[in-house]
């Protein structure tokens, strides 16, 4: 976070984000002013209140990528919600608690697999004498099956040995040459492991433990407050080993094994408490909150029709914007220093339409520009996850190389613009239809079109956007 300066913030997102440089700064400085609190005495900490951030603009212009963007840059945990699928407590729809616990679970996701990278490099190496435990346990299966076709030449007899049980070796001690050989055949397997040529060697292995433990607490949803301190009491219960665990057997290949048995190993090193701690001071302190489609839930109050219960939504998300306590699986939840980010197009209603509690708890507002033509073009090339980059990746991968004319991307960028004026504005989302279009008939052949390489210029985009943009009617159904 000390790095991360708002001209430093602006700058990262303008790899992603084409245009709307008063959205990003806004963003940024929302960003900044959360490290600074933190660096305050907790006295004066706690009276500092985050300023919430209201963007207004039509949709595909960026809101939601603004957001998702910023908590990733914070390593912040996130969740992006839609106003209208709530409903006023007392009629059939989502609670709007419902956004501290989404919240809470994704903190706790995050900080699970930032601690999961922490051990992995241990974890792989236990999982890997694993395996060579497995291997070397069934390696006498294996030694009989070799040596059965060895003796008769052919598959059949193995087959017979395999299902033929094999009569128990009088017992003996084991001798210093006996240990030697299985080090030698360990060191050999180990050799084989490291180098990946037993990657499809199919192996039986126990698996269970910790890994089900968390993941089904993690699945575990739907539930009242007593539920879930029930859930979470098991869930401690069993993770300190009262009442053991259940383990199962699974043939898998090494690969797989390796995957599985990593993610089990590096469970163990983990301390599950420590987890549910930090995540939950991270989604006090850090979390983001993005509420979509507010605009929708704006206006006045009616009694009849889907608006029924539009003014009391927003009556339900005013305690939890202006700072409650939650209580959650992982106990109770402070939504005090939560950043929330609201948008919404507003074409039809107003800001000054929400209820005026909820309007001063979005002090920050902030209006995304309409995308120009020139946006467009800049938003096909720049980006790092720019369209044309992501298409040249994906034909790549077939053999098929192609390339972009400047012409090209000119007018699939007056296509898009002139699609959003005939029909609903959609914003950069319209390039995604277009640029599908475009390509449909390349990326059908790309198999057997491998060594080709193909390029797209202006002539090429209007052979195949011509009769959509002709047919007004059809294209409404397709763009």
């Amino acid at each position: 976070m000390k790095n991360l300066t708002p001209q430093s913030v602006v700058a990262e997102l303008d790899r992603y984000i084409v245009g709307q440089t008063e959205a990003k700064r806004a963003m940024a400085i929302a960003l900044r002013n959360r490290y600074r609190r933190q660096q305050l005495p907790p006295e004066i900490a706690r009276e500092i209140a985050p300023k919430n951030l209201l963007l207004i603009g039509p949709t595909g212009v960026g809101k939601t990528e603004l957001a998702r963007r910023v908590a990733a840059l914070a390593d912040a945990p996130f969740v992006k919600v839609e106003a209208t699928k709530f409903t006023e407590v007392g009629y059939v729809g989502k609670d709007v608690d419902s956004i501290v616990h989404d919240l809470v679970e994704a903190s706790v996701q995050l900080v699970h697999e930032e601690k999961l990278k922490e051990v992995e490099a241990r974890a792989e190496t236990q999982a890997t004498e694993k395996i060579l435990n497995y291997l070397v346990q069934q390696l006498p299966v294996t030694a009989r099956k070799v040596a059965a076709k060895r003796s008769s030449g052919g598959a059949q007899a193995a087959a017979d040995v395999a299902e033929t049980p094999a009569a128990p070796p009088r017992p003996r001690p084991i001798t210093r040459a006996d240990k030697a050989r299985l080090h030698r055949e360990r060191d050999r397997l180990r050799s084989m492991l490291q180098s990946k040529q037993l990657e499809d060697q199919i192996i039986e292995i126990e698996v269970g433990g910790e890994v089900d433990r968390f993941e089904s607490m993690l699945e575990f949803g739907g539930a009242n407050p007593e539920e879930m301190s029930d859930a979470y009491s098991d869930f401690l219960e069993s993770y300190h080993g009262v009442g053991g665990s259940r383990r199962r057997s699974r043939r898998v290949s090494v690969k797989e094994a390796r995957r599985i048995l990593t993610r089990e190993e590096a469970t163990k090193l983990i301390d599950m408490e420590n987890v549910i701690e930090t995540a939950v001071q991270r989604a006090e302190s850090s979390g983001v909150v993005f509420i979509d489609e507010l605009d929708k839930v704006a206006g006045p109050r009616h009694e009849i029709g889907s608006d029924v219960s539009g003014e009391g939504v927003q009556r339900d998300l005013l305690p939890i914007v202006e700072g409650t306590t939650v209580t959650t699986r992982y106990g109770p939840i402070k939504t005090d220093h939560v950043l929330f980010v609201a948008a919404g197009s507003f074409y039809q209603n107003k800001p000054s339409d929400l209820i005026p509690e909820l309007q001063g708890r979005f002090p920050l507002r902030v209006e995304l520009k309409s995308l120009t033509e020139e946006d467009f073009r800049r938003i096909l090339t720049e980006p790092e996850n720019a369209l044309t980059k992501q298409y040249i990746a994906l034909l790549g991968t077939e053999g098929v190389t192609i390339t972009f004319g400047d012409d090209a991307i000119a007018e699939i960028a007056r296509v898009a613009v002139l699609m959003n004026e005939r029909l609903e504005n959609i914003g950069a989302r319209r390039l995604h239809t277009i640029m599908e279009r475009v390509l449909e008939e390349i990326s059908f052949s790309a198999p057997e079109r491998a060594g080709e390489t193909i390029h797209i210029d202006a002539e090429f985009v209007r052979e195949r956007m011509a009769e959509l943009i002709k047919d007004q009617d059809l294209s409404r159904y397709i763009l």
